[in-house]
């Protein structure tokens, strides 16, 4: 597919409380990690627009200040299950732990979850990023770089489980009594650093093969995982000039490994608020900010910096943090953006309130979607991971009154042209390594 011809891929973002920190306060507003209601409406709005996936982030804790739409939340996969059998053609991506769940039992869930949904999964692979989860899990949060070779080696182990039966293995023949054929049946015999994993799964290979793979690591060691490995990367970016610049760079870096790098899909998080004036559309920004709880706003901040900020003045300009081991991506994004605009550390807490720290884009539908374009035509993002500030009227706002424009200028498609998040994805199905 040429240039003029590419077409845009966009993700929801499905926080059910809105990206906003304040968002579920908003008149009108529909919210609840746990309300499946109200979550398989907003996926199937989503699929109405014919959006490529709904992704849900994770994380196996919980704290009194966190955003509000991470206190509490239904467990991801079993989540994915049940949205499956109430959409048809939308991918189902999910959060998982590298560092908090074993291998096997991973691998087993998202090839279920493959099978049940026909072809349409992703999982997001994280390492994790607070130390607090070590203690719902008896062990010690390992450090960053460690987390790091901990995924690598456990994503290793689980293609190879996935790639344990080859196609044709479930024979079920009646007149022979042959229900599987064994010689397609292939025992992993892993044994690394970190894991010891006999194999096979008792699940045949699922019909994408391999669910698709997520990541969204943005520190060297977390670049060099999703360039070795990724095949959508999911990124934080506020400027045209750093999104071309880290595109250019992961391209590189998987070049350097010898993957095709336009085999990647990079989408950066995007907050559209849309109105059908600028003026509207900004008056429903300064509503947000009128009700959003100062500690919580200033929680998430600190989660995305990575360090306490309680002891610094709010009205000081934001302090120079050192790196930590939470999320670097989103700290050294934050931080940039700060050091351009001269952020008091209170601006930067309104403004993280907003969308975690992601792209804000704000206006008429015809400025929202002129705003994605122009990275898109310009080669910065294959696509967006779209980031309602609250549900469900900013995101029905999107798909009833964005999306038919990027539908009428070419840029996204009107319809579904395949059945699996791959062929959405134009991502072709990974080769069995047990039949190349």
């Amino acid at each position: 597919m040429n240039a003029t011809n590419r077409q845009m891929h966009l993700g929801l973002y499905l926080a059910a409380t809105g990206h906003h920190a304040a968002g579920w306060r908003m008149p009108g507003a529909q919210a609840g990690g746990q309300n499946l209601p109200l979550i398989t409406r907003i996926a199937q709005t989503a699929e109405r627009g014919k959006f490529d996936m709904v992704f849900f982030a994770d994380s196996p804790n919980s704290a009194p200040n966190m955003h509000p739409g991470m206190i509490v939340r239904l467990e991801p996969l079993t989540l994915l299950a049940a949205l499956a059998t109430a959409t048809q053609r939308i991918g189902l991506a999910a959060t998982v732990s590298t560092t908090y769940t074993e291998p096997y039992n991973l691998a087993r869930m998202m090839s279920s979850l493959d099978h049940i949904s026909n072809g349409r999964v992703a999982w997001n692979v994280v390492t994790g990023s607070f130390s607090e989860v070590g203690e719902n899990f008896s062990k010690a949060h390992p450090p960053h770089d460690k987390r790091y070779a901990i995924a690598a080696e456990y994503l290793d182990v689980v293609k190879g489980l996935w790639d344990g039966w080859e196609d044709g293995a479930l024979v079920m023949d009646r007149d022979t009594g042959v229900y599987v054929d064994l010689s397609k049946r292939h025992e992993l015999n892993h044994k690394g650093e970190f894991y010891s994993v006999r194999g096979p799964l008792n699940i045949t290979r699922s019909p994408q093969g391999h669910p698709v793979i997520i990541q969204a690591g943005a520190s060297d060691a977390g670049k060099d995982f999703a360039a070795a490995s990724a095949e959508v990367i999911y990124s934080i970016q506020q400027e045209l000039e750093s999104s071309l610049a880290f595109n250019n760079d992961i391209r590189e870096r998987a070049r350097a490994t010898g993957r095709d790098p336009s085999r990647i899909k990079i989408l950066p998080g995007v907050i559209p608020l849309v109105g059908s004036t600028e003026k509207e559309a900004r008056e429903k920004l300064a509503r947000l900010g009128e009700l959003v709880d100062p500690k919580t706003a200033l929680q998430v901040l600190a989660e995305r910096l990575g360090h306490n900020l309680d002891r610094y003045p709010l009205d000081a300009l934001v302090p120079d943090l050192p790196p930590s081991d939470g999320m670097r991506g989103h700290a050294e994004s934050l931080k940039k953006l700060a050091k351009k605009h001269n952020f008091t550390l209170r601006e930067l807490r309104d403004y993280t309130s907003v969308g975690y720290g992601h792209r804000l884009l704000i206006g008429t539908p015809e400025q929202v979607a002129d705003g994605l374009l122009e990275w898109f035509d310009a080669g910065a993002a294959d696509g967006f991971n779209i980031m309602p500030p609250w549900f469900p009227e900013s995101f029905d706002d999107f798909v009833d009154h964005v999306v038919p424009l990027l539908q009428s200028k070419g840029k996204f498609r009107r319809d579904y042209a395949g059945a699996t998040l791959r062929e959405h994805l134009g991502l072709s199905v990974p080769p069995n390594c047990y039949q190349q």
